[in-house]
């Protein structure tokens, strides 16, 4: 798993090298690969003994991450579920809504998907869409908007009334590190999926995004689920301390785990192996 990590994080991205000089010289310090690694590791590490505490006492985690558009969350949330069990720690990106999630309770489409005891949920956006895409889009009015957060707190509070853990964190880049990185997304064609009509949107309203998080936070910012900034325009610093910040606020200890020993095979002298058909093998090609 080290060298696939290794060989993800240092392949070489399809971009012309006047581009991949001015991204070196935009970051002249980032950290270091080794430093990087070894200390990601070791966070991967605490994260499976997080994930064995989640389950033995049946906790319930919710992570909330939120942020401008190409701030790396989405490599953070990688990178924290990449070595746990998927049956306890799962990712929700939910996609747009439908006409008829339009017509319910703003909250309801999320709760289905909110954590049970033994589960660590990773909503990758969240309700917070209305306080940003959707109030800067005019997908929501103002009317809807001033509802949402006049609810938003008291849903919050009842989520960790119910013993469930709520961590908010908002991801944040500067104005020329996100057209640095839109600009990599257009140029490199493993990249150009990530780049949505409405992150080109988010570029024209930079200023009224800017204007609705600072509002957002503001307002729902509450001592039962406070926001945390994640300060992101060196990535690898941005997943090394999420993570290190994530493992500090829940209050996990290891979990003794009993030895296993490998059974024996039972072998049965009579068997005989059935020989497939060739044309239910995939070909060797490589």
């Amino acid at each position: 798993m080290l060298d696939e990590a290794i060989e993800f994080e240092t392949a070489e991205p399809m971009l012309t090298m006047e581009l991949r000089k001015i991204y070196r010289a935009q970051h002249p310090e980032m950290l270091e690969r080794s430093v990087y690694f070894r200390n990601l590791l070791r966070l991967q590490a605490e994260l499976i003994k997080l994930q064995d505490w989640v389950v033995k006492t049946g906790s319930k985690v919710l992570v909330i991450m939120e942020g401008r558009d190409a701030a790396g969350k989405g490599g953070v949330i990688k990178r924290i579920t990449q070595r746990l069990d998927p049956r306890v720690a799962r990712v929700v990106a939910l996609p747009a809504p439908s006409r008829r999630e339009q017509s319910q309770w703003y909250f309801q489409r999320y709760v289905p998907y909110l954590p049970s005891g033994g589960e660590i949920v990773l909503f990758d956006r969240s309700w917070y869409n209305r306080a940003g895409v959707e109030r800067v889009m005019g997908f929501a009015d103002e009317d809807q908007v001033e509802t949402f957060f006049k609810d938003v707190p008291e849903f919050e509070r009842m989520l960790v009334r119910s013993n469930t853990i709520v961590l908010k964190y908002w991801f944040s880049i500067t104005d020329e590190e996100q057209q640095l990185r839109f600009m990599m997304r257009i140029h490199d064609p493993m990249k150009q999926w990530k780049l949505s009509p409405m992150d080109l949107e988010s570029r024209i309203r930079w200023e009224q995004y800017t204007k609705a998080k600072e509002d957002m936070l503001a307002r729902t910012n509450i001592p039962e689920a406070p926001w945390y900034v994640v300060e992101g325009n060196d990535k690898k610093r941005e997943r090394l301390n999420c993570i290190e910040h994530l493992l500090s606020q829940i209050p996990y200890t290891e979990v003794s785990s009993e030895k296993v020993d490998l059974p024996d095979r039972e072998y049965n002298p009579n068997y005989e192996r059935q020989v497939l058909p060739d044309e239910l093998y995939v070909p060797k090609v490589y």
